[in-house]
Order: C-alpha cells, then sequence, then structure tokens
C-alpha cells in the first residue's frame, strides 16, 4: 500500500524570486498591495513580478489606475539596495510606454527620481538616467494641432 510523504524541501524547479500573481484584473492589485508590505522579500518579489508585466502598455495603464506609482515613490526612498534598483528599471520600463510618461507628469515621479541622482548604485542611476532620457524624448502629444498645418 502507498503512502503519502510530504517533503520539507521545494520542489528543484521553483524560483524562489518569483512571485505568485493573481489572475485577470485582481493581479495588478495584489502587487500593490505587495510594494507596501513590510516584509522585505515581499517587496522585492513583488517588483521581479512588476517588471514583467510592465512590457504591456494596458498593464502599465492599470497599474496607474490602481496607485502602484505611489507605492513606486515610497520605494525609491527605500534602505535596500535592490529595492531601489528594481523600482527605478520599473519605472524605466514604464516610461518607454506613452501612458507611462503622462503618468509620470501626472504623479510627478521625475521630481521622486531626481532624489536617486547621487545613489551609490550604479545601477539605480543607470535606470534613473534611461527613464529620463525616454520621458524627455518622446513628446506625449502631436506638437501641432490636428491636422498639420500646410
Amino acid at each position: 500500500m502507498a503512502h503519502a510523504r510530504i517533503s520539507m524541501y521545494l520542489p528543484p524547479d521553483i524560483n524562489p524570486t518569483q512571485a505568485a500573481i493573481a489572475y485577470g484584473c485582481r493581479a495588478l492589485p495584489k502587487l500593490n498591495e505587495e510594494l507596501q508590505s513590510e516584509d522585505l522579500l515581499t517587496r522585492q518579489k513583488a517588483l521581479m513580478a512588476l517588471c514583467d508585466l510592465m512590457h504591456d502598455p494596458e498593464h502599465v495603464y492599470v497599474a496607474i489606475d490602481t496607485g502602484c506609482l505611489e507605492s513606486l515613490k515610497a520605494l525609491l526612498k527605500d534602505n535596500n539596495d535592490m529595492v531601489r534598483i528594481k523600482t527605478t528599471e520599473v519605472l524605466y520600463i514604464m516610461a518607454t510606454h506613452n501612458v507611462g510618461r503622462e503618468g509620470f507628469l501626472e504623479h510627478d515621479v521625475i521630481l521622486a527620481l531626481s532624489y536617486l541622482l547621487n545613489d551609490p548604485q550604479s545601477a539605480c542611476r543607470k535606470n534613473l538616467h534611461l527613464a529620463f532620457k525616454h520621458v524627455a524624448q518622446l513628446p506625449s502629444g502631436p506638437a501641432y494641432p490636428w491636422p498639420y498645418p500646410k
């Protein structure tokens, strides 16, 4: 007769740095809650998952709508280097989309990022400059009223 055994060890193919993400419309609100967690590992896992989701402009829009930008602004002041690096990476990825750039302007993210210009971590400064580059190079809309004058 077979007996059920429960191992105390994790299976070998599970990545401990990835957060379990909820499905559908609950994913980004759950990640926003985890970004505000007191537990360092929870915040780091949420940032890793958020980096993956922010490549889609629809997710960027929902993230801004659920208040993730305010949570990310708070994480820019975190004491942990990895949290600041991943936060600037998420913001850099968001800045590649027009929706993200508009969110930066509406929520004063540029001012919050400017405090990290002298950050001791070079990866943090690199992501910061890439975010500024994307915000500065691409305008939020047409320079002339539509249709363009001839």
